[in-house]
């Protein structure tokens, strides 16, 4: 994919993330996705996003900055949301917290193979 077709390849992800439609998440996740260091697959890939989701049940991707160098994707995520319980190991407990994750995809074969993602941990921290 040249740099347009990967960008609009990433919003159609996020909007798939946005609308919990998890039927089409092997649209955009390969079969063998690894985070981090991990070989996750799908399964473990869309088990870590319904868990995000329950725990966050408000949660929504918004994309704050995109750059795209074929294969990779480089995002920086904003997130405004309500936590059920705890976030990170703190106790929210409802509040409204903000947050930015920095996440780099590497896409082979029209698919996600690979996430790195750093989430910014003690902005939620300074906000309790």
């Amino acid at each position: 994919m040249d740099r347009d077709a990967l960008a609009a390849f990433y919003r159609g992800y996020t909007a798939c993330l946005n609308a919990r439609d998890w039927d089409r998440l092997g649209d955009f996740v390969a079969g063998e996705v690894r985070y981090g260091a991990e070989a996750i697959g799908l399964a473990g890939y869309r088990a870590m996003l319904e868990g995000d989701v329950a725990a966050i049940p408000d949660l929504q991707f918004r994309i704050a900055l995109l750059a795209v160098d074929p294969p990779w994707i480089a995002a920086r995520l904003g997130f405004d949301c309500t936590p059920a319980g705890a976030l990170f190991g703190l106790n929210v407990d409802g509040r409204r917290v903000a947050f930015s994750e920095n996440v780099f995809y590497r896409v082979e074969g029209g698919r996600i193979a690979e996430v790195l993602s750093v989430i910014d941990k003690a902005a939620v921290a300074a906000q309790l």
